[in-house]
């Protein structure tokens, strides 16, 4: 499907320059990159892309009527059947753009809602996902359309028809929209249950955070050897994952992998990702990664920070639980990459120079990552009685084994380092091999 990508970017009254009518920390440049790469991400063929200068915002079409013609002989030059406009459009100034381009117009949200759709596995992943779409194509029955597929029928943005009466669709919408959140309710509950089981066992968790495309699944495999799926691709994966990863000197802590942010990521998927904000807000420690090689890192770090800042991690909480991956340095020059090493030894938060996909650095954050979450460990001895095979195991899992002594009666003398959350386990282990 070809398509036509733009940029609306407003005039700065006062200034030098020119910013985007998004107000994200990025350059109108980056957001057109940013922005083709999105309608690549659901296997459109990008025809033309370009910024559109404004003066002002218009209520009924947001562009200029010049613009908007303009625009349409590069659709009609094209052959184009969809045009994205890159912000966050009206129900009224979507369907007149539509009217005048004889075409299918995605705002960002739309955009961004329709590689969510394709990406979701999981069965509450897919549900938050329908959910946040006919929340957003209920506000797109606009009264005037009457065609059927000016009507947003159907269950997509990009084709489908549907019923013919607008009332209809929209009480069927809402009663498919009740539906989904009974269901998501009782998921809701459940992975409450999972959660404090965890915490009642002191498991230890670690998040990934970044902006998309960063390489967060790809770190997630080099630490876990788990085969999440890692692409040059925006959004490639969706659902949180989790995996056990242990330290190379005994015990570990649980690994999860996010959805990757995005600028003006859109509110109502913001709010259906509970699952992964809240295993940010719960983790132990934060990895945020960041694609140093980037023109944009640090506008994306920025955008990172204050979609943290969102959830209730704050610039404080930020400083304490966060470590900073500066990741793919396989693509930096030399120069670059001895300059940045030396500049991630004094950063704060902490940060490590890596490259996920060769491996360079990974057992140095390995090592950074059980520093942290081995503060205020305690150092215990333990003796295992003969045969207690189960407590040996224990100790190898959970905690590090720092010296082992066979004694002449057979038993075993342990120096260990105990995470303070697990000292209540050991002494439950060692009071009922007594």
């Amino acid at each position: 499907m070809r398509a036509v990508v733009t940029v609306p970017v407003l005039a700065a009254s006062g200034e030098s320059g020119e910013r985007s009518v998004t107000r994200g920390h990025l350059a109108p440049s980056e957001r057109l990159s940013e922005a083709t790469g999105l309608a690549k991400a659901i296997g459109l063929q990008v025809r033309f892309a370009g910024t559109v200068p404004l003066t002002r915002m218009r209520p009924a079409t947001l562009l200029g009527t010049g613009k908007v013609e303009e625009i349409a002989a590069i659709v009609k030059a094209e052959d184009a059947s969809v045009v994205i406009v890159d912000y966050a459009l009206t129900p009224i100034q979507q369907r007149n753009l539509e009217r005048a381009w004889d075409a299918k117009v995605l705002d960002r949200t739309g955009l961004i809602l329709e590689i969510f759709a394709g990406r979701a596995r999981s069965k509450e992943g897919r549900l938050q996902v329908e959910l946040a779409r006919l929340t957003y194509q209920k506000s797109r029955l606009v009264r005037s359309w009457t065609h059927l597929e000016r009507q947003r029928g159907g269950f997509g943005f990009l084709g489908g028809p549907g019923e013919t009466q607008i009332e209809a669709d929209r009480r069927a919408i809402g009663e498919r929209i009740d539906a989904i959140k009974s269901e998501l309710a009782v998921i809701e509950r459940t992975r409450r249950l999972h959660r404090r089981r965890r915490k009642v066992t002191e498991q230890q968790i670690v998040s990934l955070v970044g902006y998309t495309n960063a390489g967060k699944s790809s770190l997630f495999n080099a630490l876990s050897g788990g085969g999440v799926l890692a692409k040059d691709m925006l959004f490639a994966t969706l659902d949180p994952t989790l995996r056990r990863v242990k330290f190379p000197q005994g015990g570990g802590f649980i690994l999860s992998d996010t959805v990757g942010f995005i600028s003006q990521l859109p509110t109502q998927l913001v709010a259906a990702f509970r699952s992964t904000v809240e295993e940010v807000r719960e983790a132990d420690l934060i990895l945020h990664v960041r694609d140093i090689a980037c023109e944009t890192s640090e506008a994306q770090r920025q955008e990172v920070q204050r979609i943290l800042a969102e959830i209730g991690i704050d610039q404080l909480e930020q400083a304490r639980r966060v470590i900073e991956v500066w990741n793919k340095a396989d693509l930096l020059p030399e120069e670059e990459r001895t300059r940045l090493s030396k500049l991630a030894s004094k950063n704060i938060p902490p940060a490590v120079l890596l490259s996920a996909k060769t491996g360079e650095s990974v057992a140095e954050l390995v090592a950074m990552i059980h520093q942290r979450l081995q503060a205020g460990a305690s150092t215990r001895d333990v003796v295992v009685g003969t045969g207690n095979g189960l407590l040996v195991h224990w100790l190898y899992e959970n905690t590090e084994v720092l010296h082992r002594q066979d004694q002449e009666d057979g038993s075993l003398r342990f120096q260990v380092r105990v995470p303070s959350g697990r000292l209540p386990d050991l002494d439950r282990h060692l009071h009922n091999q007594r």
